[in-house]
C-alpha cells in the first residue's frame, strides 16, 4: 500500500477539518457514520486497491470492531496506511 502524499497543514492537523456523514448498508441494515474527509478519502482509496466496494470494506471492519464504528474506522485506515494489516 502506498502512503498518502499530502501532509495536512496544522488547521487539519488540529481538527478543523470537516466531518462527512455518509450513509453505508451493514448486513442489509443503512446506518450513517461520521468521518473527516481524509478518512473518507483513505477508506475509499483501500477499498480500491483491495477490489471491494467501501459498503464492503466497512462491512468487514464491523464484523471485527470492538469499539463504535466510527472509531473501528479510523484505527483501520490508520493501521492500512501503518502497514499493520492484513491485504483481505
Amino acid at each position: 500500500m502506498t502512503r498518502p502524499t499530502p501532509i495536512p497543514d496544522a488547521g487539519e492537523a488540529n481538527g478543523a477539518q470537516a466531518m462527512r456523514k455518509r450513509s453505508v448498508v451493514i448486513a442489509g441494515h443503512r446506518t450513517s457514520v461520521s468521518l473527516e474527509t481524509a478518512f473518507w478519502a483513505g477508506l475509499k482509496e483501500i477499498a480500491e486497491q483491495r477490489g471491494l466496494s467501501v459498503n464492503r470494506l466497512v462491512e468487514t471492519i464491523d464484523a471485527a470492531r470492538g469499539t463504535n464504528l466510527s472509531s473501528a474506522i479510523r484505527v483501520f485506515v490508520l493501521q492500512c496506511y501503518k502497514g499493520e494489516t492484513a491485504k483481505n
